[in-house]
């Protein structure tokens, strides 16, 4: 996939969750969506629209009879909402959909199947923070889903990071739609 699509996608709190509640069989309306997601109003709106401007969802132009949902999956959107269902699929709980909630946490899983370097991490997020990453690598280590180790065949030794445990089953959940 993508990494600039997935950075866009996660950067609203609820896009993976709607994807997935779709791609499982919930009814493309407003009220069953929102009663299944947990969110606010508010935040649930947001992530909606998001998922609209990214061409992943759109509004049903037949909308208007009880049968007929009010949104439905693009082209695009079925495919992506796939790969959101094996994301949550992978989670063992609602402590692990927090994590995964947070805005980096799945992109930088998504970038450390192999190895990598700080610098070569945050090269490829592109928009991403220092500190912000460092948070995010630090509480996926936390949670182990993420393994830090320090090389030490350089002149100076440095870290790498790469993806192991859950983290690992959701960089691979990432990696089959590539």
């Amino acid at each position: 996939m993508d990494i600039t699509l997935l950075v866009k996608l996660t950067s609203k709190t609820w896009s993976l969750k709607i994807l997935a509640l779709l791609h499982s069989g919930t009814p493309g309306r407003q009220a069953p969506l929102l009663a299944a997601t947990e969110a606010s109003r508010s935040s649930f709106t947001a992530s909606l629209n998001h998922l609209i401007e990214l061409g992943l969802l759109e509004r049903n132009p037949g909308h208007g009879h009880p049968l007929r949902p009010e949104f439905r999956l693009t082209i695009m959107g079925t495919i992506v909402a796939a790969m959101a269902d094996r994301i949550l699929g992978t989670l063992p709980n609602d402590e692990a959909f927090a994590i995964v909630r947070r805005s980096w946490a799945v992109p930088v899983l998504a970038l450390t199947e192999a190895p990598e370097r700080f610098s070569s991490i945050r090269a490829g997020l592109g928009t991403i923070t220092d500190r912000a990453l460092s948070q995010s690598l630090g509480l996926l280590e936390e949670q182990q889903w993420l393994k830090r180790e320090i090389n030490l065949s350089g002149r100076s030794p440095f870290p790498t990071y790469h993806a192991i445990n859950t983290g690992r089953e959701i960089n691979q959940a990432i990696a089959l739609n590539s």
